[in-house]
């Protein structure tokens, strides 16, 4: 076997240890190394000889030539099924499916949309309910024939973040994430390249409830209008539009940056928490604790944001989380996150709801960790702890990285908040198999345990490169791999 796996992630501990560290200089005259920073020739090579798992566990590709897939959903029957999004950053466009895969390794179409992304799944009492982050966002109940009906649909649309998996409650109600529209509160450059300015001029971030600004606004050219010179914009409002100290935006429900529920019958959304930027993996725990991962910010737009990692929160209802003024219980008029040769990030809100809390958890800077489970069994083992897949980085789309980070399924320990890497490449460095030149993990999205909790599967994504005009995804490159003990572990006795 490799090397321990928890030392084979020292490349990007010593990157992020560099950083903090502020060594700005040196970073600033440094060139990106991201994962994505690569070149790709199909076809993609499969090998889960190429993937070190810990000792005692097996790893093997279970479905393959996947487009933009996003979450593995099992059935009462645990009948696998696989979400296909139906699009992917880059500007990627097509059918948003869900797939059932047969016993003969075939797969069946259940259901299909025109309205993507589907971004995550859940099923409960005989219907799946799915996430779809569309113009406008909606949750989906799809019956085991493919009937469609939506539960909520005027969710905010596809902007730089989406609606993400349902799940659902000990309440019997359906909790589901709505990411940010933007990086840090203000519509910008960045959202013009993310594609979606141009189609949606009036888009913005929604407070849920009502929020006093600063009044600080952003002076670019104008991206719609050459010809009109510069604007000014602010927070919470479209862009081209300022804003003025002590000025109230006005909160609703649905908003983004949120955890809200809906009734299993649909219905009004209703907020549980609020303050977040992009919360993607949603799970309860036996006890009924919900556990969300959350994507920190990016080093672009009108208000980059340095060092900020992704989070593991532990959700309290009625709690706000910090978004946009906070990192992480951190305040971002703080030092260490002024991106270096930039400026020093300002409060957008005159006064913030509370303090936030601290997280469970911290994750590596730009490691985008998404999908999130909850080991229950022992015959799986790891009882009580958590599994989140790591897409990893955007460089440099979403800020510099010395090594890449993240493409690796990782375990935490919510007591403690220690994160174990569980699943990577071997080799010296992370990264994913087109950068490594191998044939193992490429973007884990998501992490599934089947309903005995025997097997972990692990969603990747795919092949997606990062070059000059951004994300470059590569249709039928995602994978569905599953993770198993060796041998089959005896059942413990109860004392």
């Amino acid at each position: 076997m490799d090397a321990p796996l928890l030392l084979r992630a020292a490349p990007a501990f010593l990157s992020a240890l560099i950083l903090t560290m502020g060594l700005a200089g040196c970073y600033t005259m440094r060139f990106s190394h991201g994962g994505g920073q690569t070149e790709f020739s199909p076809p993609r090579k499969i090998d889960s000889n190429d993937i070190a798992v810990p000792a005692g566990y097996r790893i093997e590709p279970v479905l393959t030539n996947l487009t933009f897939p996003t979450a593995a959903i099992f059935d009462d029957r645990n009948r696998l099924h696989v979400i296909e999004a139906g699009y992917s950053y880059g500007e990627a466009f097509g059918t948003s499916r869900l797939l059932r895969v047969e016993p003969d390794g075939r797969t069946t179409v259940v259901a299909s949309g025109d309205n993507p992304p589907w971004t995550g799944g859940s099923f409960h009492d005989g219907a799946f309910y799915v996430s779809e982050g569309g113009t406008p966002g909606r949750i989906l109940r799809i019956a085991p024939d493919g009937r469609m009906a939506a539960l909520v649909d005027n969710l905010p649309p596809r902007t730089d973040h989406f609606t993400n998996r349902p799940v659902v409650g000990p309440d019997g109600m359906i909790y589901f994430g709505q990411g940010t529209a933007t990086n840090s509160g203000v519509v910008g450059e960045d959202n013009l390249k993310m594609g979606w300015l141009e189609r949606l001029p009036d888009a913005r971030d929604i407070p849920c409830e009502d929020v006093t600004l600063a009044g600080k606004n952003y002076t670019t050219r104008h991206l719609l209008k050459p010809e009109a010179g510069e604007v000014r914009t602010g927070a919470y409002v479209p862009y081209g539009t300022a804003t003025r100290e002590g000025q109230t935006i006005e909160g609703q429900v649905p908003c983004t940056g949120a955890i809200m529920r809906v009734p299993l019958e649909g219905g009004k959304p209703e907020l549980v928490a609020w303050g977040l930027r992009h919360p993607y993996g949603l799970v309860f725990s036996p006890e009924g604790r919900l556990y969300v991962t959350d994507n920190g910010y990016d080093d672009r737009g009108s208000r980059p944001v340095w060092g900020t990692g992704d989070y593991l929160w532990a959700i309290e209802r009625g709690t706000w989380y910090g978004w946009p003024d906070y990192a992480g219980g951190e305040p971002l008029n703080r030092e260490r996150f002024k991106v270096p040769g930039k400026s020093q990030p300002d409060f957008l809100l005159a006064r913030h709801p509370q303090k936030p809390p601290r997280p469970l958890a911290e994750f590596g800077v730009h490691s985008s960790t998404n999908g999130l489970d909850y080991s229950r069994s022992e015959a799986f083992g790891h009882v009580g702890q958590l599994f989140a897949a790591q897409f990893g980085d955007m460089a440099r789309d979403t800020g510099k990285v010395l090594h890449p980070v993240g493409f690796r399924v990782v375990r935490v320990d919510p007591r403690t908040g220690v994160i174990e890497e569980f699943a990577a490449n071997k080799g010296k460095f992370v990264g994913p198999a087109s950068w490594l030149k191998r044939g193992g993990l490429e973007r884990p999205v998501d992490v599934r345990f089947d309903r005995d909790g025997e097997a972990l599967y692990i969603v990747d994504f795919g092949v997606m490169t990062m070059g000059p005009k951004g994300a470059a995804p590569r249709a039928g490159t995602g994978v569905v791999w599953r993770v198993m003990r060796s041998e089959r572990q005896p059942a413990r006795r109860t004392p």
